[in-house]
């Protein structure tokens, strides 16, 4: 892996590269996480496929200035440009998932194919539930009571297939090494509701769900699934919101016989 820092503007996008054969397949992790929730997928895909994996601005190793907007979706743009990349396949998990589904109805010709697993899409309508989870996290945090925001998230519905698995200790330490800056003050600039470009969509796309994710973001999917032409969904059984942690092995095959 041959590790790289680029700058946009005031901002420091840490990731790293793996050069191999095929159109570079670029690795987008979720809020809260870093590039690291990717290793268990990049360790069963093919040994020879090219890939990128960054952390998302303010995310892992990624710097963020406060107060200066932005949108991951042009990040990912500068950081194709940087390294030189015309096109890639994208692959992007939740948060991930919505930045490159955004990144691909802006700019459909620099992306060859996608996968969104789990994804959710800008400027969605939360549930009732989904927002007062999120303003109970969010008032812990602006409080200074870090600890309890940290420990709200982990209970969230969101990790509870997760929680009970093998990969709990990974979500959990993952989750104890978030800063949590984003909970207090979030600087992304805002979009126009996604689901009215769904239509749009050209780009062949892979879809993987699971079964027991939270409701918004089954319904999120429905919609993707429903609207994009090009979509083919895989469902997991019994399987939660971080396929890459509970299903790596699974997802990764999905990946590579769809990229391929």
């Amino acid at each position: 892996m041959q590790e790289f820092t680029i700058e946009i503007g005031q901002a420091r996008i840490a990731g790293w590269r793996r050069e191999g054969t095929g159109t570079p397949l670029v690795l987008v992790h979720g809020f809260a996480g870093s590039r690291l929730d990717w290793e268990p997928v990049v360790a069963a895909l093919p040994g020879d496929m090219s890939l990128v994996a960054f952390d998302l601005r303010g995310f892992g190793a990624s710097t963020a200035e406060p107060g200066q907007p932005f949108a991951h979706s042009e990040d990912l743009l500068a950081l194709l440009g940087t390294l030189g990349l015309a096109d890639a396949d994208l692959c992007g998990l939740s948060l991930g998932g919505g930045t490159v589904l955004n990144f691909a109805l802006n700019h459909p010709a620099r992306v060859r194919r996608m996968v969104l697993v789990s994804p959710l899409m800008v400027g969605w309508s939360w549930s009732t539930e989904w927002i007062t989870r999120w303003k109970m996290i969010g008032r812990a945090a602006r409080s200074g009571n870090m600890p309890l925001a940290r420990q709200l998230w982990w209970e969230h519905p969101l990790f509870e297939t997760t929680r009970r698995g093998p990969e709990a200790a990974r979500l959990r330490a993952g989750i104890d090494a978030f800063h949590g800056h984003q909970w207090v003050q979030d600087d992304q600039r805002p979009e126009r509701p996604e689901v009215d470009r769904l239509t749009n969509l050209a780009i062949p796309t892979l879809l993987v769900t699971g079964s027991r994710d939270t409701d918004d973001f089954r319904l999120m999917a429905d919609l993707i699934g429903a609207a994009g032409t090009t979509v083919r969904r895989v469902d997991f059984e019994g399987a939660g919101h971080l396929l890459n942690l509970e299903v790596p092995e699974r997802l990764a095959r999905e990946m590579a016989v769809f990229l391929r």
